[in-house]
């Protein structure tokens, strides 16, 4: 301590407060405006091992974290060099670091745990907003002040966010503390923020160190590698929404991890004062009853009601036979004409194996609970067609109808199946209902919970609701289920569960439905709400969330995703609902594929693409009648598999569909070879196709992979309008360019447990003469996983 001045510029250093690797913090006295300050001075030989320009840097970032103005977080007031000595100068606080804290104890219950916490995240969420990620949070840089309140301080190794690939790789950080990828060296971001409070949380809440080891590097090595665990055994204030929390903010890919630290706070928040679930019997009977006499003055409420409620009581009743429902439905003829298009699309007709044209059969095959769900959603559909918002209540009739088209197919019970259909369809009728009648006061709803840069801070759509309204949309769809004469177990699945999944497997049916309800409606709303190539990633991070509490793996999510689109693609159609282009409701059409990261740019290598063509005046469109062909194709080919048709059989029906369909030259069928480098051409359909099929190669293991191989690899629906393109023909293989050179082709590949099995290749003479529309590209995968199908049946 001899050689520190006691003068530093202005400052008289008055006695020493802490020390570090790098600094030394000091009580001073600032005699300019007369006021304790603290002083962290960098050491000598910091500023010796430093690289070139660090010092110069650790003041710039200093002099950006000076303008953060929060009040969690300790203001830096000045930053400077005097007499080569480097310095920041912050307000001093005199009640200690949560590190002091947490060592002299007593220990914090959870609530005051969680309290503290959310000060920290509040700052934190003010620095990310400047563009500023501490990437140094720990206890030690907690400072605690008279008030207990949370002060984050020493912004000393604060960076910009950098999304720069090419940004410098240096760990950065207190090894205990850090994430796992800025213990690679990643760029700066938020998210190692959000890792180092989930550590700290989870200790305060054990007591317990999370990473310490004696030897920094094997800390560094661990979080890397190693998942970090809340302990178990912790007290009773810890239960399992605290605990899926943390988890959560410690998950090692960013990607599972909590997006921000406002996120992360938003779920602590909701945590520690939960919004009570709504109350059948404390419902707020005038407002429910002014809402509920409004909607019975509009014309189609009454009858709407009537209907929902004849056909649920049918369906409950053990008296009424199957006659009893088939003639309700028949009352109504739209609603039978409807759903006679819908039983008879791919996702039922399998049922009947063949036609359904009567809606008792149809009754007889797909059972009451199947014929209750779909008549209740074309109910509410038909209701909607003539407003003048339409499009608004047909995106979101969509939507409903994706939430419970992904409950059904996450249920391998079909009788919990069929409740979770209807659960997860008016999980959120209140709002449905909101924008169906009332779509001012739902526009409102819309403008609190989404404010138009007016400065106003966001609520969440159960406040803003209630606020409009007078009562939450979720009271509303339940006060209209009971007068519906819903059950109530089909009302505790509208309850929408709060906080995070349970981190074990749900027991109670009645609980795991509500969570099912939740996790389809989750899905559904990042599919409407999030452009095409981002919600791939976000539906795994969801379904990494959930699977645990409903026992199932996130891959069956996805599946079920794509099973849902299928459907709901074939129930759009059957149902001729025409969405304009630019609607959201496409999205919830639209494949889900991963992103493309390699060379290739967006147009080199994309998803099928959908083209919209005119017709002829008079003249049935191309489109409709290859939509046709490959519906028909679809339902003989599952009709002979069910009858056990032979392997090649089916394969051969595939192709013969597609080329028949699509008006192509060839289609040919790749199997992977035993080593599983090679797909090779072993039939097809077409022009010559016995003699060249065998020259349709793809070489899994060329490096730099080439257009096919990369195709394959990805497992990427690819069409290619024009061959002759330079990008496009600088990645074709050589035998591509023999006989078989083809302006315009097709590839579907196979894949199974996330490995290329085959792959249909299709080809036509001319450029642009394979053209596709949403249609189409749906039935088209459905004959690819058909062949994924036929090669497991025949394994099994």
């Amino acid at each position: 301590m001899a050689d520190i001045p006691p003068q530093l510029g202005r400052f008289k250093l008055l006695q020493q407060l802490g020390e570090g690797a790098q600094a030394t913090v000091w009580l001073a006295h600032d005699p300019l405006l007369d006021r304790e300050v603290a002083v962290k001075l960098l050491k000598p030989q910091a500023i010796d091992a430093s690289e070139p320009g660090t010092v110069d840097e650790w003041l710039h970032e200093a002099r950006a974290v000076s303008r953060l103005t929060h009040p969690n977080i300790v203001p830096v007031f000045e930053a400077d060099t005097q007499g080569g000595r480097s310095y920041l100068v912050f307000e001093y606080v005199g009640g200690g670091t949560l590190s002091q804290r947490l060592r002299a104890g007593p220990k914090l219950s959870a609530a005051e745990t969680v309290t503290l916490l959310l000060g920290v995240l509040d700052g934190l969420t003010a620095a990310h907003a400047a563009g500023l990620v501490h990437r140094d949070l720990k206890p030690s840089n907690i400072l605690l002040d008279a008030t207990g309140r949370a002060r984050v301080m020493d912004f000393g190794i604060a960076a910009r966010v950098s999304p720069a690939a090419n940004a410098p790789a240096r760990i950065v950080g207190t090894p205990g503390y850090i994430s796992p990828e800025a213990a690679r060296g990643a760029p700066a971001h938020p998210q190692m923020d959000v890792f180092a409070a989930a550590v700290m949380l989870a200790e305060m809440l054990s007591g317990q160190r999370l990473n310490h080891d004696p030897d920094p590097w094997r800390a560094i090595q661990r979080v890397q590698s190693t998942d970090l665990v809340l302990p178990s055994g912790l007290d009773g204030g810890v239960d399992d929404a605290l605990r899926a929390i943390v988890q959560r903010g410690l998950a090692r890919e960013p990607s599972a991890r909590w997006p921000s630290a406002q996120a992360m706070r938003d779920a602590l928040a909701g945590w520690l004062r939960p919004v009570s679930e709504p109350d059948a019997e404390a419902q707020d009977a005038p407002v429910l009853d002014f809402l509920l006499r409004r909607m019975r003055h509009k014309s189609d409420f009454p009858a709407l009601s009537d209907s929902i409620g004849r056909i649920q009581r049918l369906t409950q009743s053990e008296n009424e036979s199957l006659a009893s429902l088939s003639n309700e439905i028949l009352t109504d003829v739209a609603l039978t004409q409807k759903l006679l298009r819908l039983v008879n699309t791919a996702a039922y007709r399998h049922t009947g194996g063949g036609g359904i044209s009567t809606v008792s059969r149809a009754v007889a095959l797909i059972g009451f609970a199947g014929i209750r769900n779909l008549a209740l959603s074309l109910v509410l559909l038909e209701r909607m067609e003539n407003k003048g918002h339409a499009q608004r209540l047909r995106e979101d009739f969509l939507r409903s109808l994706m939430a419970a088209s992904l409950a059904r197919e996450l249920c391998s019970n079909q009788r919990e199946a069929e409740e979770a259909f209807l659960g997860a369809m008016l999980h959120y009728l209140g709002r449905t209902l909101t924008e169906f009648y009332f779509p001012e006061e739902a526009d409102a709803v819309r403008r609190l919970v989404s404010p138009a840069g007016d400065g106003a801070a966001p609520i969440s759509e159960a406040t803003a609701s209630a606020q409009v309204l007078g009562m939450s949309y979720e009271a509303l769809g339940l006060g209209v289920a009971r007068q519906w004469g819903l059950p109530d177990t089909l009302q505790r699945a509208m309850r929408r569960p709060i906080g995070e999944p349970p981190t074990k497997l749900i027991d109670d049916g009645g609980e795991r439905q509500r969570w099912l309800a939740r996790a389809a409606n989750d899905m559904a709303d990042v599919i409407l709400h999030t452009p095409p190539e981002q919600a791939h990633a976000k539906l795994k991070a969801l379904a990494q969330r959930h699977a645990r509490s409903l026992g199932i793996n996130a891959d069956t999510f996805e599946q079920a995703a794509d099973t849902a689109r299928q459907h709901l693609a074939q129930m759009t159609q059957a149902l001729e609902l025409h969405l304009p282009q630019n609607s959201r409701a496409q999205r919830l059409l639209a494949p889900l594929t991963p992103s493309v990261h390699d060379s290739l740019t967006a147009h080199e290598l994309a998803r099928t693409q959908v083209l919209e063509r005119p017709a002829a005046a008079g003249a049935q469109p191309e489109a409709v009648q290859a939509s046709q062909l490959l519906a028909a194709g679809i339902q003989e080919i599952t009709d002979a598999m069910v009858n056990g048709a032979q392997l090649n059989g089916v394969l051969r029906m595939i192709l013969e569909t597609i080329y028949r369909a699509l008006g192509l030259r060839r289609v040919v069928f790749c199997l992977r070879d035993a080593r599983g480098q090679v797909l090779t051409g072993r039939l097809g359909v077409g022009t010559d196709v016995e003699r060249l099929q065998t020259q349709v190669r793809v070489d899994l293991t060329c490096q730099p992979p080439d257009l096919m191989a990369a195709v394959c690899l990805k497992g990427m629906d690819t069409l290619i309008q024009d061959a002759r393109a330079a990008n496009i023909a600088a990645r074709l293989p050589g035998w591509f360019k023999g006989e078989l050179q083809a302006q315009s082709f097709l590839l579907l590949p196979l894949m199974l447990k996330g490995a290329p099995l085959g792959l249909i290749y299709a080809d036509h003479a001319d450029a642009g003469a394979v053209q596709l529309g949403e249609k189409e590209l749906s039935l088209l995968r459905t004959l690819r996983n058909q062949a994924v199908m036929a090669f497991r049946q025949a394994s099994g």
